[in-house]
């Protein structure tokens, strides 16, 4: 393959990944516009009409600002590499560092620094527009700057370390380096998935031990039934930055805990509180969150051997901005250049992605309706959706691209067989 031809290709898929996402949303943004004007029958008697449009109105607003998103990453992504963004900073870093991973470190830093500041503005606007116009917005600046500087300093302290590991071993591990660099992506990931609840998320919230104890007791006793042990049941300050309400649980080995938003502990009922826990544990026995991060694993190995093969061609440099001219590209192109390409190439998985995902949540839901009422976690769905003013008429197609999660209706039919 020839440099113009990969050119033309990465250019195609770009244009294609970017006109669905486009044709998506306006096929999202019709369906929600043509069912505004009544809620819809099975939930006539649980969802008032102005909480439907309500929910109308908030998703529309937020696709509307991902539409905006998806032409400015489309233009920020092709500034980068054929503008020849990444060349004039790979010049920059060569000019002032003379070790190759020095070189590479300050290349992919200052890109990652640069694309955040760009994106800042649509974070800004997404937190204190549109959370704020639907009153779900209680970040301060001031918190918001504090949350992004603690972010950037998380990152540094965890992240320069695996790029430098990352890096020296590209350069070190000759044909099989990636075969090394994804067990240190391994290692690195469930050393974070285990120090997570303990050491960062208390940096950004207050997790303080469930005091209700008639609540207590009966999460306990479902646990026991369940054969869940957890290092404690927590109540995060949620309503600190937004009045959305969840409940999770996190951490690996010795580490999990049971984490509900007092946001969401304000709304539900102790049957309701129960259904959902249930759910979230239908999850830990099923073991989605082994499957997933397996998954994520075996992917993240695939798209590894496929850079080891790829870094070796001068036509992906050269098709994608980047001069190699009189020089063997360096480990740090290559990984920016590879990763910041996937998502145009991979879009159209995303499918496949969200039915494995949509998969779990019917699976978890089932085992909930075997541990409590299903008709308590239908309750305290609509309560979630009411709260989170998450639509209940989501586009079919959207949906099946970008949602996670079963449309309300079909999973709240599905519970209410049970």
């Amino acid at each position: 393959m020839t440099a113009t031809q990969f050119t033309f290709i990465f250019i195609a898929a770009l244009a294609l990944t970017t006109l669905v996402k486009l044709w998506l949303a306006r096929r999202h943004l019709a369906h929600i516009a043509a069912h505004r004007a009544a809620v819809p029958e099975a939930f006539k008697e649980k969802v008032r009409l102005d909480e439907h449009q309500k929910a109308a109105d908030y998703t529309a607003a937020k696709t509307r600002s991902d539409m905006l998103g998806t032409l400015f990453d489309a233009a920020l992504l092709l500034g980068f590499t054929l503008g020849g963004g990444i060349q004039f900073i790979a010049e920059l870093s060569n000019s002032w560092f003379s070790a190759p991973i020095a070189q590479g470190m300050a290349l992919i830093a200052m890109i990652l620094l640069l694309h955040s500041l760009l994106e800042a503005p649509f974070n800004l606007y997404r937190t204190f527009v549109i959370e704020a116009r639907f009153g779900f917005n209680k970040m301060t600046l001031a918190l918001y700057l504090i949350d992004a500087l603690k972010t950037l300093l998380i990152g540094s302290i965890l992240g320069l370390p695996l790029l430098f590991g990352v890096l020296w071993l590209m350069g070190r591990m000759g044909a099989y380096w990636w075969l090394y660099v994804w067990l240190v992506w391994v290692s690195f990931n469930l050393l974070v998935l285990f120090i997570y609840p303990s050491f960062i998320a208390p940096l950004f919230n207050k997790f303080s031990p469930m005091q209700d104890e008639a609540m207590q007791s009966r999460i306990e006793t479902l646990l026991s039934r369940c054969g869940f042990t957890a290092q404690g049941l927590f109540v995060m300050d949620g309503s600190k930055r937004s009045s959305h309400g969840n409940a999770y649980f996190t951490g690996f080995g010795k580490t999990k805990r049971i984490v509900f938003f007092d946001t969401l502990l304000e709304r539900l009922s102790i049957n309701e509180v129960e259904a959902v826990l249930a759910h979230e544990l239908g999850h830990f026995k099923h073991r989605h969150v082994v499957k997933r991060i397996a998954a994520t694993f075996a992917l993240s190995l695939g798209f590894l051997w496929l850079l080891g093969l790829l870094m070796q061609t001068s036509w992906f440099y050269q098709g994608l901005g980047v001069s190699t001219a009189g020089q063997t590209p360096s480990a740090a192109l290559a990984l920016l250049l590879f990763f910041m390409v996937l998502p145009v190439f991979s879009f159209l998985l995303g499918p496949i992605m969200s039915a494995y995902s949509r998969k779990h949540e019917f699976e978890a839901d089932a085992y909930a309706a075997k541990q409590t009422d299903a008709a308590d976690l239908v309750n305290a769905l609509v309560k979630l959706y009411q709260d989170n003013a998450a639509t209940l008429t989501p586009d079919p197609l959207y949906s099946t691209f970008y949602d996670s999660h079963p449309p309300a209706m079909v999973r709240i039919s599905h519970l209410q067989t049970r």
